[in-house]
């Protein structure tokens, strides 16, 4: 397996090949969200409705987070998906909004990268 990561002016991603073979028709890439300036990773702990949700953050505060309206039809959620946050400019202790949902393999990726070493003290399963 081949490992590169790439860093773009607007995005940063993390990319990794999957596939048994180095023949490039068989390879499988995806690309790995990693948070940037204020952004943090977070695991939902309960859904509140009205798109609104407890999320456990990293830097061990909860936070009420809500799903923004451009991304309410595409983004579903349920309890212990890893999400990443973005708090709020006024209220950013307690509130936030809910950028992006890590598949399971992103979040393989991400410990395996060490991102996550944070994360393994504080839950044992997403």
């Amino acid at each position: 397996m081949s490992e590169e990561i790439y860093s773009e002016d607007t995005e940063d991603f993390g990319t990794e090949v999957v596939g048994e073979s180095l023949d490039p028709e068989n390879q499988e890439f995806f690309r790995v969200k990693l948070p940037r300036g204020k952004e943090i990773f977070g695991i939902l702990e309960q859904r509140l409705g009205g798109s609104r949700m407890r999320v456990r953050c990293f830097d061990n505060k909860i936070r009420i987070c809500r799903v923004p309206g451009r991304l309410k039809k595409k983004l579903w959620v349920r309890e212990g998906d890893l999400l990443l946050i973005e708090p709020w400019a006024l209220g950013g202790d307690a509130k936030g909004d809910v950028i992006y949902k890590y598949k399971p393999n992103q979040v393989q990726w991400l410990k395996k990268k060490g991102y996550l070493k944070e994360a393994e003290t504080t839950q044992e399963e997403f």
